[in-house]
C-alpha cells in the first residue's frame, strides 16, 4: 500500500549506497517522501544528540527492494502493515520488542494486536489513513462517492484523472467497482478487470504518486489519493472534497520498525520510544495530516484534524478495507493485468 509520497524532498539526506554509516551519534531514517516534520527530527537530536539523517523513498515495494540488496546504512524504516508481515517473515527486522518500552502504554489498545505484527515485537504506529480519490467539486457536482468516477467518469472528469502509479491500489478498486473481492485468483474476472483498467485508461491523464501537486497546480481535477494528501491539497485549492465510495475502499498504517543490520541500534530504539510520546506523534500527524495510533495524541493536534471530513470519516461510508498480502499465484495474475495496463 502506498500512499504519502508527493516527491523526495526531506528535511536532509544522506547518500548511504554501498557504505554503513556505524557512527556513533548518529540515526539514518529511510521513510516515505515528505512524510516526516523536520522539527520533530531536530528535537530528537537536541534531546539525544543524535544526528539524524533522513532519505525518503516513494512505495513499499522501492523500500523492500533497497533493504533486500542490504548494505544500506539504515536504522528506522516506515513500511506499511502488510510489508511488516512480509519483513518479519524474511528476516530483515529486528525484534526490538516496543511493547517493553517506557511509553508502550501510550499505544492504543486497538492498535497493538494487528494482523501484521501481533502484540507488536517489531514495530509501532506511526501514522494511518484510508485510499479513495479527490475530486474538484467545483467542477463535477454530482455524488462522488462512487468508483464510477474513475473508471466510467462523466464527461467534465473525462482526461482529468490522475491515478496512483500503484499496482494494488488500481487493481484493488477495479475488483472493488465490479463487485468482485480482493486477492482474486480467478482468471476471468482478473481479465474483465483488465479490460475496465484498459477502457478507462483512455479518461485518465496521468499515473502518478505526487497527488498534492497534481491537484494544486490544476493539472487534474480528480485523483487517486490518501486522506491526509487530500486535506493538505484542499488547504490550497478549497473546492475539493475526499470521497468515501460506496463500493469500499483501502484502509491502511504506516510502521516504524528497525531493520535487522541497524548501524546505530540503540538510537533507533531511542526513536522508537520517542515516537509513543503523544506530542510526538502528534507533530507527524499535524505535519502530514493523518491519524496516529498514540493514545493522548489529540491534546497536541491541530484543531481543524479533530474535525476535518478527510479524517472524520461520515457514519454512511463502509468501514475501510485493510489490504492483507496476497498468494503468489495472485501476485502473479496481478503483476500480468499490471503489465498490460502500463503497455
Amino acid at each position: 500500500m502506498t500512499r504519502p509520497v508527493t516527491g523526495l524532498a526531506v528535511a536532509s539526506a544522506l547518500a548511504l549506497v554501498g557504505t554503513v554509516a556505524a557512527a556513533e551519534g548518529e540515526l539514518n531514517i529511510y521513510n516515505w517522501g515528505n512524510y516526516t516534520p523536520p522539527e520533530l527530527l531536530e528535537k530528537f537530536e537536541q534531546e539525544y544528540d543524535v544526528e539524524v539523517n533522513l532519505d525518503g523513498y516513494d512505495s513499499n515495494e522501492t523500500m523492500l527492494a533497497k533493504v533486500q540488496a542490504g548494505n544500506t546504512g539504515y536504522d528506522i524504516v516506515v513500511p506499511g502493515d502488510y510489508m511488516i508481515k512480509v519483513m518479519i517473515e524474511q528476516d530483515l527486522l529486528a525484534e526490538i520488542k516496543p511493547n517493553e518500552m517506557e511509553n508502550f502504554d501510550n499505544v492504543d489498545p486497538k492498535w497493538v494486536d494487528v494482523w501484521w505484527d501481533p502484540g507488536r515485537d517489531y514495530s509501532i504506529p506511526y501514522q494511518w489513513g484510508t485510499t479513495s480519490f479527490t475530486v474538484d467539486t467545483a467542477v463535477y457536482d454530482g455524488d462522488i462517492n462512487s468508483l464510477s468516477l474513475l473508471f466510467d467518469p462523466p464527461e467534465e472528469l473525462k482526461g482529468r484523472i490522475n491515478m496512483l502509479n500503484d499496482m494494488n491500489d488500481v487493481i484493488n478498486a477495479g475488483l472493488r467497482y465490479l463487485g468482485y473481492g480482493r486477492c482474486n485468483g480467478n482468471e476471468e474476472q482478473m481479465r474483465e478487470v483488465m479490460d475496465l483498467l484498459i477502457e478507462a485508461k483512455q479518461h485518465w491523464r496521468t499515473m502518478d504518486y505526487a497527488t498534492i501537486e497534481k491537484l494544486t497546480s490544476g493539472d487534474v481535477d480528480l485523483s487517486q489519493n490518501w486522506n491526509g494528501a487530500a486535506m493538505r491539497a484542499r488547504a490550497q485549492r478549497p473546492t475539493l472534497q475526499y470521497a468515501y465510495p460506496k463500493e469500499g475502499f483501502t484502509g491502511w498504517m504506516d510502521n516504524i520498525a528497525v531493520l535487522k543490520d541497524a548501524p546505530n541500534m540503540e538510537n533507533a530504539k531511542l526513536f522508537v520510544n520517542f515516537m509513543m510520546e503523544p506530542e510526538h506523534a502528534a507533530m507527524a500527524s499535524n505535519f502530514a495530516r493523518y491519524a496516529n495510533g498514540i493514545l493522548g495524541s489529540e491534546e497536541f493536534m491541530d484543531a481543524e484534524m479533530l474535525e476535518a471530513p478527510e479524517i472524520v470519516m461520515p457514519a454512511d461510508a463502509p468501514a475501510p478495507d485493510f489490504v492483507t498480502p496476497c498468494p503468489q499465484e495472485v501476485v502473479d495474475l496481478y503483476n500480468k493485468v499490471w503489465t498490460r495496463l502500463k503497455q
